[in-house]
C-alpha cells in the first residue's frame, strides 16, 4: 500500500509540475515519472495510447491545412455577420457560435480571433462584455467533446472502441449524439445566465470612473475590429467545403457501418476511417487550393495540436503504467464507491483535467483506469462533459485572452482568484451538460 501511495504522488508531482510550466512540459514530465515508475519501482511498462495519437497526427494536420489555406477565415467571416446581425443577443449567440467553431474545427484555439470581435460588439451596443467574452471562452471549450474530429472525442472512441454497452458496441456517431445536444444545452445554459450577469455599464461604477479619464474612454470604445472589410479569395471557400466534406464523410460512414469495407468479418474501425479521410482532407487541400505546405507547421492550430500529442502520449503511458501495476488495489478502495455513486467519475475527471489542463489527456489517464475497476461504460459516456474543468482556476490561455481582448476590465480575476469571470459559467455549462448526457445516454439505451 505504501509503494502505491509513493508512486502515486509521483504521478500527481509530474501532473502539477508539468501543468505549472505549462505547453509540452506536461507530457515530458510524464517521461519522468515513467522512467522513476520503471527502473526504481520496476513496474512493468504499459502501453502508449499509439492508436490516440496517430488519430491527434492527422486530425490536426487537416485542421491546420484548413487555417493555412485560409478557409478558418471563411468561418469566421460568416461568425462575425450573425455577431452584428443580433448585438441584443450577443451573450447566448455569441457562445453558441464559438461552440460551433470549435465542433467544426476540432480545436478551442479558433476562439482567439473571434475574441476582440466578441467585444467590439458588446461594447458599441452598451453590452457588459465579460457577459459574452466569459461565456464564449467556455464555449469555445466545451464544444471539444462534441467535436467529430476533436482530440477529445477520437481519444475516447478509441478507448471505447471494443467495448459492449447492453450487448451492442458504441459506434462514432452514438458519442455525439450524447455529447452534441447536452454540449448545446449547456451552452444554452450559460448564455441565459449571462445574459442577467453583472451590472449594467451605466450602473457600474468602477467602469464609469474608469472611462471618465479621456485616454481609458478612448482605449475602451477604440476601433472597430473586423473581418467583414476582408475579400476572401474563392480557394479560401473551396478549402472550407472540402475540410467539412471530410467531416460529413467520416459522420455517415460512423452511422452507416455497412458502408465500411469489411475485413475479418467486421467493419473497418472508425478509428482508421477518422485517420484515412483527414490526412486525405488535408491532401485534397493542398493539392485543389494551391496551399503552401510550409505555412501548415506554423500556425497556432498545428502547434497546440502537436503539444496535445506530446500530452497525451507522456501523461497517458505514465497512468498506464502506474494504475495497471495496481489496479486491484484500486478497484478495492474506489471501485464499490464509484458503483454506488456514478457521479463520482464525473468529480474525479474534471479535477484531473484541471490538474492536465487537457480533456483528451484527462480522459486518457481515466478512463483506462474507469474501465478497470469495473465502471459501467454508459457512465463514461454520459460524463463526457465533465473532461473539461480547466475553467476552475484562470490559468488557461483562452481565459487570459479573454481578460486582455477585454479593454473595459469587466472579464477579469478577482481578489482571490478563484472568484474569476469564468467559474460560474464553467460550472453551469459543465453541470447542465452532463444532466442531459445522462438523459440523451439513457433515451439511446445505454444505461
Amino acid at each position: 500500500m505504501m509503494d502505491f501511495i509513493i508512486q502515486l504522488a509521483i504521478i500527481l508531482v509530474c501532473l502539477f509540475y508539468g501543468a505549472r510550466k505549462g505547453g509540452i512540459a506536461l507530457g515530458l514530465l510524464g517521461g519522468v515519472g515513467l522512467v522513476i515508475l520503471v527502473f526504481i519501482f520496476n513496474l512493468p511498462p504499459g502501453k502508449p495510447p499509439v492508436d490516440v495519437m496517430l488519430v491527434i497526427i492527422a486530425v490536426v494536420s487537416a485542421s491546420a491545412t484548413l487555417q493555412a489555406s485560409g478557409g478558418l477565415d471563411v468561418m469566421l467571416q460568416i461568425a462575425e455577420k450573425l455577431l452584428r446581425k443580433n448585438p441584443k443577443y450577443i451573450s447566448i449567440v455569441a457562445p453558441l457560435v464559438t461552440c460551433t467553431l470549435t465542433i467544426l474545427c476540432g480545436t478551442g484555439h479558433v476562439v482567439y480571433t473571434i475574441l476582440p470581435i466578441i467585444y467590439d460588439v458588446s461594447i458599441k451596443n452598451n453590452i457588459r462584455p465579460e457577459r459574452p467574452m466569459a461565456a464564449s471562452t467556455i464555449g469555445s471549450q466545451m464544444g471539444i467533446i462534441a467535436s467529430p474530429v476533436s482530440v477529445a472525442v477520437v481519444t475516447l472512441v478509441a478507448m471505447l472502441g471494443n467495448v459492449t454497452f447492453n450487448g451492442k458496441h458504441l459506434e462514432f456517431l452514438d458519442l455525439l449524439a450524447i455529447t452534441i445536444p447536452s454540449t448545446f444545452i449547456g451552452i444554452l445554459a450559460i448564455g441565459i445566465f449571462s445574459w442577467f450577469r453583472g451590472k449594467e455599464l451605466d450602473k457600474d461604477q468602477r467602469f464609469q470612473d474608469f472611462i471618465s479619464i479621456p485616454e481609458n474612454h478612448d482605449y475602451v470604445y477604440g476601433d472597430t475590429a473586423t473581418l467583414l472589410d476582408k475579400k476572401l479569395p474563392m480557394k479560401n471557400w473551396v478549402a472550407m467545403w472540402i475540410f467539412l466534406g471530410a467531416i460529413a464523410v467520416v459522420a455517415v460512414l460512423g452511422a452507416f457501418s455497412e458502408l465500411r469495407p469489411v475485413f475479418n468479418n467486421k467493419p473497418l474501425s472508425m478509428v482508421l476511417v477518422i485517420q484515412m479521410f483527414m490526412l486525405l482532407a488535408g491532401a485534397s487541400i493542398i493539392i485543389i487550393c494551391k496551399t503552401n505546405p510550409s505555412l501548415i507547421s506554423k500556425n497556432e492550430v498545428f502547434r497546440s495540436g502537436m503539444i496535445a500529442i506530446v500530452a497525451v502520449y507522456g501523461i497517458a503511458w505514465m497512468a498506464e503504467t502506474m494504475f495497471s501495476a495496481h489496479m486491484k488495489e484500486i478497484e478495492a478502495a474506489l471501485g464499490q464507491l464509484v458503483r454506488e455513486y456514478p457521479w463520482a467519475y464525473a468529480v474525479v475527471l474534471l479535477l484531473v483535467s484541471k490538474f492536465v489542463n487537457s480533456q483528451a489527456a484527462a480522459l486518457a489517464a481515466i478512463v483506462p483506469l474507469a474501465l478497470g475497476i469495473g465502471i459501467d461504460p454508459a457512465y463514461i459516456v454520459a460524463s463526457a462533459p465533465a473532461c473539461y474543468g480547466y475553467y476552475i482556476l484562470p490559468t488557461y490561455p483562452s481565459d487570459l485572452a479573454a481578460i486582455q481582448f477585454d479593454r473595459s476590465g469587466t472579464t477579469r480575476i478577482g481578489r482571490f482568484v478563484i472568484n474569476h469571470s469564468f467559474i460560474l459559467p464553467g460550472l453551469i455549462g459543465v453541470t447542465v451538460s452532463c444532466i442531459f448526457g445522462w438523459v440523451f445516454a439513457a433515451m439511446y439505451g445505454f444505461l
